[in-house]
């Protein structure tokens, strides 16, 4: 195997581990009285924005004379109401065109951009001190992690795939992007050597182009960490594999990269310096290819020491298919609960359990029982009971105040007395195959809007996520019954362009290969109706009968509207 090992890793690792160690103790410390710890953080954010625009109309300054942690968090909730992104909008909206103090002092140091409910993104606030302290701090935590698992996680070359630093500026000028990506530009020097590919990698916009050059870099070395945090991207690069592997090859013995790939020249200059001839490894890969047929990474990794990505919740379809692509020795780490939004917490142990950052955000829950109650009670982080199920919000040091999270969590146990938590899905209508967060108000707009493109009228419309298929299935019926197959994936498509529109994360996993072409089925005239006649059947009640136009496949609904498609 080409290139063993890099030199200076065990620098890496105890430069790593002894931040490592300090984040560790801190956390440690919050978990021994988890109601104090978040006290101490609730105060600690309300201090922060005290003097804001927000702050002041909240009663932050009287929030704060509580003298006991209940009475505090009573007070937060007295004063202060449950907010989603469309409720800051407006404020965030006054940060980005230049304004000051008015969700947290001064102004942010990006904006993370992120899909929203309606057909605008969200543009996720990102303040210094948040960047700091938790991808920042605590981001080295997580590296610390890894080498706990296989001290030889940093001897070779580290694979990450991660978002683009910058998309995009704000009005005022603040970068607008991923957060992945800009820290993975502002990662420490003695990490980033270890990188197989630089930072320019992720502004290659074709994914096709983009995944080559990644696995080009990634496949040359004896990469020993491989980190993404959907395994449905690791299904994608080991596509590419199959499809490019000689490609690889060629170059990797002359030292070049692919001509016709859709690559900025400016990002080809940047590599240039990268790529050397190395006709010893192109030996070894031709040679694998020659043995196996198929060459899976636990051949062209055989060192792989860790693979860290999300194995819960709708990605197990994606983990299931990869787990076995890797050595036996590899260990499998959990990426852990992680939205745009924020950083919640880190997985500490080798399961799937996400301890939470009690010492860094402010947590309150609602029970999965509570999802439709108008006045659900309010838990806290010291309140919660194992093997239940919550809805989750935050508030954080980026001016997210009591913010719902819309997603379902349960508590599978507890670090200390930190509770532990797995992620099970999105909530309230939103769906989501590998992070695209697909709303149902979306898909109901993209309907109605390719109905007056198409000239093609609707009496009724469903659609299911299916994560075996890694895609959407769409159910229509359509006033005009004879609506032909055709015709029907004619109007698929347009719905399938104006969602790209719609949200700027399901463009990104369709352009990425990551979710396929939605499929398309006739409905039956009086397909709802008959549905709903079933089910009225089966002991549902006629004057509530609510039906959520956006599911997934293995919802007890999916069958029934599969029985009423047209057979013709």
């Amino acid at each position: 195997m080409q290139g063993k090992w890099i030199s200076g890793w065990r620098k890496i690792n105890f430069a790593i581990g002894i931040v490592g160690f300090i984040e560790r103790r801190k956390l440690r410390k919050a978990a021994r009285n988890v109601e104090v710890a978040q006290a101490e953080t609730l105060r600690g954010i309300l201090d922060f924005a005290k003097d804001t625009e927000y702050g002041k109309a909240h009663n932050f300054a009287q929030i704060l004379q509580e003298k006991t942690p209940r009475a505090l968090f009573d007070a937060y909730k007295k004063n202060v109401k449950v907010n989603d992104y469309e409720d800051l909008r407006a404020l965030i909206d006054r940060h980005m065109h230049g304004e000051e103090n008015i969700l947290f002092p001064g102004k942010p140091k990006m904006y993370a951009t992120t899909s929203g409910t309606t057909n605008l993104p969200k543009n996720i606030p990102i303040t210094y001190k948040y960047f700091e302290d938790v991808y920042g701090k605590m981001n080295k935590l997580w590296l610390s992690t890894l080498i706990s698992a296989n001290k030889h996680s940093f001897a070779g070359g580290v694979v990450s795939i991660v978002g683009k630093a910058i998309e995009g500026y704000a009005p005022d000028g603040t970068i607008m992007g991923s957060v992945s990506g800009v820290s993975f530009t502002n990662c420490p020097d003695f990490v980033k050597v270890a990188y197989s590919s630089p930072a320019e990698v992720f502004e290659i916009k074709d994914y096709r182009a983009r995944y080559y050059t990644i696995m080009r870099f990634g496949i040359e070395y004896n990469s020993t960490v491989l980190i993404t945090a959907n395994p449905s991207t690791i299904v994608e690069m080991q596509k590419n594999v199959n499809e490019f592997y000689d490609d690889y090859v060629t170059d990797i013995e002359n030292g070049t990269l692919k001509a016709d790939l859709d690559i900025p020249a400016n990002v080809r200059e940047a590599l240039r310096s990268r790529m050397k001839p190395n006709p010893e490894r192109a030996k070894e890969l031709r040679d694998l290819k020659a043995k196996y047929g198929e060459v899976l990474p636990k051949h062209y990794w055989p060192d792989m020491a860790v693979v860290n990505t999300w194995h819960c919740g709708n990605t197990k379809i994606y983990y299931d298919k990869i787990k076995d692509y890797f050595p036996s020795t590899t260990k499998q780490i959990e990426f852990g609960y992680f939205a745009s939004e924020c950083r919640p917490g880190l997985v500490m142990n080798e399961k799937e359990d996400t301890t939470l950052f009690a010492h860094k955000h402010f947590f309150e829950f609602t029970r999965e029982e509570d999802l439709d109650n108008p006045n659900p009670e309010f838990l806290t982080l010291d309140q919660l009971e194992q093997g239940k199920r919550y809805c989750m919000y935050v508030t954080t040091w980026s001016g997210l105040y009591r913010y719902n999270m819309n997603d379902l969590v349960m508590v599978s146990g507890f670090d200390g007395k930190i509770p532990t938590i797995q992620f099970i899905q999105k909530v309230n209508g939103i769906i989501t195959l590998t992070g695209e967060k697909l709303h149902e108000r979306q898909y109901i707009m993209a309907v109605h809007q390719a109905e007056e493109q198409m000239n093609m009228k609707t009496n009724f419309f469903i659609g299911f996520a299916d994560p075996e298929y890694s895609g959407y299935r769409f159910f229509y019926e359509f006033a005009d019954q004879s609506v032909s197959q055709e015709q029907a994936e004619s109007f698929t498509r347009q719905v399938d362009e104006n969602l790209k529109k719609i949200n700027i994360e399901y463009d990104a996993k369709r352009a990425s290969f990551r979710v396929k072409d939605p499929q398309t089925h006739r409905l039956v005239d009086n397909a709802f109706e008959k549905f709903k006649t079933e089910c009225i059947k089966e002991g549902a009640r006629d004057g509530q009968f609510k039906l959520m136009l956006l599911q997934y496949k293995d919802s007890k609904r999916f069958p029934k509207f599969e029985n009423l498609v047209k057979k013709d």
